[in-house]
């Protein structure tokens, strides 16, 4: 049996596997991807890849596997698209252009406009340039902070897209979301938070069928 890619209290991620972290505003959804990556401190272990890394530095982890697609995006506005994908990567140069040339070959609506300020790029093509960020350093883990925010439904569907077949690849994606009827059209398993509290755990197409998914996610 292989080891699981993350392990944080209740929750534990294997590689190749989806799982939607779904609550309302203020459930601890976002406390939870900053205390894996180690914004904040965590009430207990986190464990990556079979280590326990609760004394390592955010940078330490990124260069283990972690990728971070951040709530609200937050790219660097006066950086070039090009810009933000270099300052994002831990490659040396030749690994690094390559490797820019392929996220721009990825998302094209980036590839049209690399040497554009970040801050003239619409916000699904700014969640594009985030998301890209994330994988620059070929992440075995990524957590993904409400990416569908305030986008267009058609890009939620670019976006929603492309995550099975990151997975397929490997990489293990936790997605956190208060939609959760479009996380769990990707997820393969789902978890209600509430308070900081996991209150419920099960299947995609079991949480998808609970008519009380709803409550449970509501008041946070």
């Amino acid at each position: 049996m292989s080891m699981p890619v993350l392990e944080v209290g209740n929750l534990t991620v294997d590689a190749g596997e989806i799982v939607a972290l779904l609550g309302g505003n203020g459930a601890g959804k976002t406390a939870l991807l900053e205390a894996v990556l180690g914004i904040r401190p965590a009430s207990g272990p986190v464990v990556l890849f079979g280590r326990d890394v609760s004394a390592m530095t955010v940078e330490q982890r990124v260069s283990l596997g972690v990728g971070y697609v951040p709530e609200g995006r937050r790219v660097f506005a006066g950086l070039t698209v090009r810009e933000n994908l270099e300052v994002a990567s831990l490659l040396p140069a030749v690994g690094r252009d390559r490797r820019i040339e392929e996220m721009l070959a990825l998302f094209p609506m980036l590839g049209e406009r690399p040497e554009a300020r970040a801050w003239l790029l619409s916000g699904g093509q700014q969640q594009m340039l985030a998301l890209a960020r994330a994988l620059m350093n070929r992440p075995r883990l990524l957590l993904m902070d409400e990416p569908t925010l305030g986008l267009a439904p058609l890009v939620v569907a670019d976006l929603l897209r492309r995550l099975p077949r990151m997975a397929v690849d490997g990489t293990a994606i936790v997605l956190a979301e208060q939609r959760a009827g479009l996380a769990l059209t990707v997820a393969g398993r789902g978890l209600v938070l509430r308070r900081g509290q996991i209150i419920r755990t099960g299947s995609a197409a079991e949480l998808a069928a609970d008519p009380g998914l709803a409550d449970l996610m509501a008041g946070g």
